[in-house]
């Protein structure tokens, strides 16, 4: 049974300009792990991987049903890889017992959908 649907998307330039006025965005964002892989990528990766765990963290909380806010932070929520290139998403204190997504880049935007699924 699907318990939530999500789906977020966010231009480059956006993510970009942030970054260059405010460098802390990147910490609020993105979690310890997720940064040390950030720290290894090319200036323009950098924005398209900010971007897509942007996305995919606000499609996840869409998809809760909450939003990011007092009850789920960006912190909250990582998005990591399997060996295969595969997302996944892994929740502090979550008790969802399936999450689909899929992230998308294009030259302009960065996208990500999310399916939270309860296995009965």
């Amino acid at each position: 049974m699907i318990l939530g649907i999500g789906l977020d998307i966010i231009e480059l330039d956006r993510i970009r300009r942030i970054v260059d006025r405010q460098p802390g965005f990147i910490k609020r964002i993105l979690t310890i792990n997720e940064i040390e892989t950030f720290m290894t990528l090319t200036r323009e990766r950098k924005v398209e991987y900010l971007a897509g765990r942007f996305a995919a963290k606000e499609a996840y909380a869409k998809a809760r049903g909450t939003g990011i806010g007092e009850d789920l932070s960006f912190q909250d929520i990582e998005v990591k890889n399997e060996k295969s290139g595969k997302p996944y998403i892994s929740v502090q204190s979550e008790k969802v017992q399936t999450i689909h997504i899929s992230i998308t880049h294009s030259r302009e935007y960065a996208a990500a959908q999310v399916i939270i699924e309860h296995l009965s």
